[in-house]
């Protein structure tokens, strides 16, 4: 009897997947392939790191993953709805301003521009809606609150940071598409005109009137079905008239933090993952301390921890990492911002710090 509810469920979700398909996206072929396989970064029929990076531990084994799983703990999602606030997106902004959706989705003003950097605001992060909720009061914004985007910015395929229903919801209100090398072929699948997409290698630029856009290393990896590394990952220099912001992505720990420091810094704000780790995988996301140091070698400002407060994707508590990256923040004496969602970090200005993640209704 389990073993057949398990062959139907497992059945069931497999149906559904193929009716989801194109959640799932394209993988890169034709023309688009054939620049791929120019890069110096695709290696052996996928893009590679700068260093080996196994996805897992050596150590790590599937029965150690399952028993920390059974026992991870109890409050990896807040027990009351995380806090935001609603602020008005179009709006003219006197000053350049950065308006945070939770997780890693970020609204960027400066000088009349507006660049969104990786939406999810379907208010789930899986190929289904049923899986990977958004915490409660962490997915306020929808794609009617934004304002005309001019430069749209994806770090790399995984479902947290390009998600298929924003995606489509948003196209006719982007001016262009900004991503890595292959992320182009989802956005063609999902009506995205291949003329409003270029696609970046590390180290290339674009530019969107007197913004610049270069794409940078990260120490990630890709995939939205069964293969991996078929699409670039990349964080990014936006860089303004006035200001020089890092755009982190999803990225473990390494020495491309410190090059990208010595090649474009100091950077008036740098924004880094800080959450969704475990000593599973370390070295494909970052302890919190880790991006500490990491805003250290970008010789940055002030640091805003991302990636975290939507989404419980590994088996920390759900505030672990804000506690951790404020503590190792403040022992290094590195300026760090906190803003609740929707609250805007003003650059050069006002960098709220609240610590919202321990407030008590």
């Amino acid at each position: 009897m389990i073993a057949a509810f398990i062959i139907t469920a497992v059945l069931s979700v497999a149906g559904f997947l193929f009716m989801q398909q194109d959640t799932f996206g394209k993988v890169p072929n034709g023309k688009r392939l054939e620049r791929i396989k120019q890069s110096p970064n695709y290696k052996n029929g996928s893009f590679q790191n700068l260093s080996e990076t196994p996805v897992q531990a050596e150590n790590a084994s599937m029965t150690g993953m399952l028993y920390d799983f059974i026992n991870k703990p109890k409050n990896t999602v807040p027990p009351q709805p995380v806090p935001f606030i609603k602020s008005d997106l179009k709006a003219a902004a006197a000053e350049p301003a950065i308006y945070w959706f939770g997780h890693s989705s970020y609204l960027i003003k400066a000088h009349g521009y507006t660049v969104l950097v990786d939406p999810v605001l379907s208010g789930y992060a899986a190929p289904v809606s049923f899986m990977v909720k958004s915490f409660a009061g962490a997915n306020n914004y929808t794609v009617s609150d934004l304002p005309e985007i001019d430069m749209l910015v994806i770090s790399h395929d995984h479902y947290d940071h390009l998600d298929h229903e924003t995606i489509v919801a948003l196209k006719d209100k982007v001016k262009h598409f900004y991503v890595p090398l292959g992320v182009g072929a989802h956005l063609e699948e999902w009506g995205i005109p291949e003329a409003k997409i270029t696609e970046l290698d590390w180290w290339e630029d674009a530019a969107f009137d007197e913004l610049t856009l270069t794409a940078t290393p990260a120490r990630h990896f890709s995939g939205r079905g069964l293969s991996r590394g078929k699409s670039l990952w990349a964080s990014y220099v936006l860089q303004t008239p006035k200001y020089k912001v890092y755009i982190g992505g999803d990225s473990g720990y390494d020495t491309h933090f410190k090059s990208i420091g010595d090649k474009f810094g100091p950077f008036d704000i740098a924004i880094l993952e800080t959450g969704q780790y475990n000593k599973n995988w370390p070295y494909i996301h970052m302890m919190p301390e880790q991006t500490v140091q990491a805003a250290q070698d970008l010789q940055a400002e002030v640091l805003f921890p991302v990636h975290l407060g939507k989404f419980a994707l590994a088996l920390h508590t759900w505030d672990e990492p804000l506690q951790r990256v404020v503590k190792a923040a403040e022992e290094q004496q590195v300026k760090i911002t906190t803003p609740i969602i929707g609250e805007p970090i003003v650059l050069g200005k006002q960098y709220p710090n609240q610590r919202w993640w321990t407030s008590k209704k």
